[in-house]
């Protein structure tokens, strides 16, 4: 097994891929529906819809990057990866998929949702010996290096 992925390129991959889906998506889909609004309780119900569907985009596109190669766009340009805690393989298929829905799912919950998530991705910066989240233990994978 490669030596662990630092905490620190577990973030910024997540945050290039946030923007990666999170621009596109949330353009397109602010476009459909009229706007990102700001202000009154229409406006509310506009926001809310856009983060759903950058939210929704997000899961599909973990789901399928991890399931396909154990990486997506933001782990690659930081050289880490997915994989199986018990012999390192790539995620494929359920493993994947849970992975990427217990990371994206419970934002769906107001409130609990995010306190859920702020939990899940704190959790590696305790966790010994794998500095696994939440989304890892559910799926039983680690972030690794892959230089």
């Amino acid at each position: 097994m490669p030596p662990l992925a630092s905490l620190g390129r577990r973030l910024l991959a997540r945050i290039i891929d946030g923007l990666l889906i999170g621009i596109p998506v949330g353009l397109v889909a602010g476009g459909l529906i009229g706007g990102y609004g700001f202000g009154d309780d229409d406006d509310m119900g506009q926001s809310t819809g856009v983060q759903l569907a950058i939210l929704l985009v997000y899961f599909v596109y973990e789901g399928l990057m991890l399931s396909r190669s154990g990486q997506t766009v933001g782990k690659m340009l930081m050289k880490i990866r997915v994989a199986m805690v018990a012999n390192g393989s790539v995620p494929a298929g359920n493993p994947g998929w849970t992975r990427a829905a217990v990371y994206s799912l419970p934002q769906l919950v107001p409130c609990i949702g995010f306190v859920f998530w702020l939990v899940n991705v704190l959790f590696c910066t305790w966790d010994k010996p794998f500095r696994q989240c939440l989304h890892d233990k559910a799926a039983k994978t680690v972030v690794v290096s892959t230089r």
